[in-house]
């Protein structure tokens, strides 16, 4: 299918916006937060200069990674209309500049952390990289509906990059964050698959509504959104923040299970809950993140 995909789309005169679409910078974003979350709340001090610079870093390491994903999944992004826009699919990139772009970015990312705060950091960033790159896009994606479940590790490493460029290791209280975001990640992107369904479908990937079917996603959505709720709550546990962030932590967690709740009682078909749920799903990460900030800065 690669060669098929190579064939038809033949590049034209790359625009810097394809680079950047590249980078998927809707999801760059959220890691970038998230890195940046774990960088404000770790114990210590950073010279806010070499802060900016180990945020940009985190952000370069997630492009570049997104980069790579396009250039592997170019055969699947060409038949699925959620992707088939990309970059690549769309004849603006080639795939061979693609990867090179991606390993350069790769490459330089993890040094100008290196330089910037220490090896642990930068150590952390490569592994997040290769984790994302050969664990879950390569080895995962096409292979098994877990590759969601395993394969968010990558998603959820940023916050202890973050902690590690301030402190220098890794801690229970930096691993709190790192469970928030893996734990969220499945049924973030299971409510996702329910409605591209058909698309992951067409492009044989199996996720988990391909292979299991929609009601037994369901109840993994809901099974998974359910313990969140405590997981939620680790960093106020591990001392990150206080309970502020805790209270509001469990509020958003009911709100995300009552999502959970309606996607379990929708009628086959109807997937209007889902989309719902995935948009709230984006909101309550990025919210609680904030609210770790908001609670340090007004409660201490």
């Amino acid at each position: 299918m690669l060669d098929t995909v190579d064939a038809l789309a033949t590049p034209g005169v790359s625009r810097v916006s394809d680079y950047v679409a590249l980078l998927k910078p809707r999801v760059m974003s959220l890691v970038v937060f998230t890195g940046l979350v774990g960088l404000w709340l770790a114990p210590g001090h950073i010279h806010p200069l070499l802060g900016a610079v180990a945020v940009a870093a985190i952000a370069i390491g997630a492009g570049a990674s997104g980069a790579i994903n396009m250039w592997y999944d170019r055969d699947i992004d060409a038949v699925m209309t959620r992707t088939r826009s990309r970059p690549i699919p769309a004849g603006a990139v080639a795939a061979d500049d693609a990867l090179g772009f991606g390993v350069l970015l790769s490459i330089f990312s993890v040094a100008l952390m290196a330089v910037a705060t220490n090896a642990v950091a930068a150590a952390l960033l490569a592994f997040t990289i290769a984790f994302y790159v050969f664990v879950y896009t390569v080895w995962l994606k096409r292979r098994t509906p877990q590759n969601i479940v395993i394969g968010g590790a990558a998603g959820a490493l940023p916050p202890m990059v973050g902690w590690a460029a301030v402190t220098g290791d890794v801690s229970w209280a930096s691993l709190s964050l790192f469970l928030l975001i893996f734990m969220w990640t499945p049924p973030h992107f299971w409510a996702l698959s329910l409605f591209c369904n058909d698309d992951y479908r067409r492009a044989g990937v199996p996720m988990l509504p391909v292979v299991a079917g929609v009601p037994a996603t369901k109840r993994h959505m809901l099974a998974y959104t359910l313990a969140l709720l405590p997981i939620g709550l680790l960093p106020t546990l591990t001392g990150v923040v206080g309970w502020g962030y805790g209270i509001f932590s469990l509020l958003a967690g009911l709100v995300f299970l009552g999502h959970a709740v309606r996607v379990w009682r929708a009628a086959d078909g109807d997937v209007a809950p889902a989309r719902a749920m995935f948009r709230f799903s984006l909101a309550y990460l990025f919210v609680l993140f904030a609210a770790m900030v908001a609670d340090r800065l007004l409660l201490g």
